[in-house]
């Protein structure tokens, strides 16, 4: 809901004391640090003696097992190193050993319609070789043509519905330009020797696994040595954007105003010189957004996408709801929304455990309360209808089949959004120039809908051309920030003002872009309607099993059509917020808010 406040200071300490210093600050965890220094070619960050990636890739590895292990807290012999190529060599191993299996498998459904055959030696057949060709049905006439013709003894071993499998004796392999198929190549074991060998490689692969579960054990003291050599990655870092010339070190960085106690107490503790500053013009401070954990959702939602510039606006609550009302209108039907509840209920303890899953939460249950009200508006229940006399049927408002009134519906939607995204930004801005864009735009958006609705009225029309033309003329003779100096910027004010004008297009493409609600919840309701009619048709029908035929069409039919009303309501319920409203309402991208601080545990 705000972009926190922030100071910009600077801290002095001796540069004895500078491993000190860094590690307090890491402590203190609410900093963010700006390089004073420009990193040497020569100087390494810290790593341990075996990177730290492969560490996340060993905990996530040992994160991924079928049962873990009970953990195992303390063990003062714990060797970091060790583990991670433990681990490492065992996904490998176990790559391997699946691949060989797979490979194994694939193998033997190759032998097996040969039946249960040993290749002879070379010497039992007298020079003779054994050739074989797995035919398809389609070649096998000209197949058998085509060995007529080459005299070759050969013998059908087997014929599928699919093929014919055709084994031929002869010393050289035949033409394959006299043969229709190429020839199989089955190698030299037999069925019986590639089952030993599948044996072999699932009980290899059984005691990778094994190894597997053992490492488990191993997960927590792994992930809190990771914290600790990725904090001691970060005070190198640390280090390194610092200024030291061996007598003081001096350190910089972006602190929220209201930690500036907290540092002063760290301060004079440690005997520190500090300075706190407001940002100036030529500043780019980081952006540190603060929503109430009930609305963090739309922040999550907002920074997916971009970070709002520091001198910018937080839209976190309006994307928060504005999220909400396009995916209920996209979804458009309450008994789809009933059934994504049970769902969310379902996953609600699950979804607890991290603070992006309790935001993500609260946003779907924010948004499957505006899909069942706007749901039981639109008189939609799995696509069907509530009867005439019943209480449901007294709430319906809206007709989803009604294309004139659901389009007015979209458009007065996304005209609000558009005129809240440019009133903001015209309360936020400084200066003539500033204000007369966004309510110049405004005054355009208003007088274009009134023009709409209004058409065929007496005030319509009247009014709708007056307050475009007064937006038109506001951004043409108001929009430029150029200094009159001289009776030639008079023209290039008014060049400016044109080239503002411009953004007509714009503005009329964005509107007209929330259509795909009324787009998007038409084809929805529509799909539910067609799956009912095609069960009540089966089921009106003489076909045997009519009733089961008729529930499994109603399951897969509709739960491919909550499917894609899923997808549509994400992807475009985003895309009107991050397109069309941010490119009026924010006029940057700013850069997150990243405090120097310990993943370790702090005991």
């Amino acid at each position: 809901m705000t972009i926190v406040p922030l100071s910009k200071v600077t801290v002095i300490g001796l540069s004895a004391d500078k491993d000190g210093l860094i590690d307090g600050l890491q402590r203190l965890g609410c900093l963010h640090l700006i390089r004073l220094e420009d990193p040497q070619q020569d100087s390494e960050p810290f790593v341990s003696s075996r990177p730290i990636e492969d560490a996340r890739k060993a905990l996530r590895y040992l994160g991924d097992v079928r049962r873990r292990r009970h953990q195992t807290r303390v063990d003062a012999a714990f060797d970091f190193d060790r583990l991670i190529a433990e681990a490492l060599a065992n996904r490998h191993a176990k790559r391997e050993a699946e691949d060989r299996l797979l490979a194994l498998e694939a193998r033997l459904r190759q032998l097996e319609p040969w039946g249960d055959f040993v290749l002879p030696a070379l010497d039992e057949l007298d020079g003779q070789r054994l050739w074989f060709y797995r035919v398809p049905q389609a070649k096998a006439k000209a197949f058998r043509q085509a060995l007529a013709q080459l005299d070759t003894p050969w013998q059908q071993l087997y014929e599928s519905p699919r093929h014919l499998y055709v084994v031929l004796i002869a010393a050289e392999e035949p033409d394959p330009a006299a043969l229709p198929v190429a020839r199989s190549r089955l190698g030299s074991e037999s069925p019986a020797t590639v089952r030993r060998q599948l044996d072999a490689a699932r009980s290899a692969l059984e005691e990778v696994e094994a190894e597997h579960e053992r490492l488990s054990r191993w997960i927590f003291l792994l992930s809190r040595h990771l914290a600790r050599a990725e904090d001691a990655q970060a005070r190198a870092e640390a280090s390194a954007m610092t200024r030291d010339d061996d007598n003081l070190v001096q350190l910089q960085g972006w602190l929220p105003r209201r930690e500036l106690p907290r540092l002063e107490a760290f301060a004079a503790a440690r005997g520190l010189a500090w300075l706190a500053e407001t940002p100036q013009p030529a500043d780019a401070p980081p952006t540190l957004l603060e929503n109430p954990p009930a609305l963090s959702g739309g922040q999550d939602l907002v920074t997916f996408y971009e970070t709002p510039a520091y001198r910018d606006w937080d839209p976190s609550v309006l994307v928060f709801f504005s999220f909400a009302v396009f995916f209920a209108m996209i979804l458009a039907d309450a008994g789809y929304a009933l059934v994504l509840a049970v769902v969310v209920g379902l996953l609600w303890k699950g979804m607890g455990r991290s603070p992006g899953g309790r935001h993500f939460r609260i946003q779907a249950v924010t948004g499957l309360g505006f899909a069942l009200i706007y749901g039981i508006l639109a008189g939609s229940y799995f696509g069907l209808e509530p009867p005439a006399a019943s209480p449901l049927a007294a709430l319906k408002l809206l007709d989803l089949n009604d294309y004139d009134a659901m389009m007015r519906l979209a458009l007065v939607v996304g005209a609000l959004h558009l005129l809240l995204a440019n009133g903001i930004v015209a309360v936020r801005a400084t200066g003539v120039a500033g204000r007369a864009r966004p309510v110049g735009w405004m005054a355009v958006t208003l007088g274009g809908f009134l023009l709409y609705l209004g058409a065929g009225t007496a005030w319509g029309p009247n009014l709708g051309v007056g307050l475009g033309a007064g937006g038109l003329l506001t951004i043409l003779l108001l929009s430029s920030e150029r200094r009159i100096s001289h009776p030639a910027d008079l023209l290039l004010r008014l060049l400016d003002g044109l080239g503002a004008l411009t953004n007509i297009s714009k503005l009329f493409g964005d509107v007209m872009s929330y259509l795909r609600l009324f787009a998007l919840g038409l084809a929805s309701a529509s799909l539910a309607v067609t799956f009912n009619q095609l069960a009540s048709q089966v089921v009106q029908s003489e076909v045997v099993l009519a009733l089961p035929i008729a529930i499994l069409i109603l399951i897969l039919g509709h739960g491919i059509n909550l499917m894609l009303a899923v997808i549509s309501g994400f992807v475009h319920g985003l895309r009107l917020n991050y397109i069309e409203f941010f490119n009026w309402g924010l006029s940057g991208e700013g850069t997150p808010f990243k405090p120097f601080l310990k993943k370790e545990p702090v005991s």
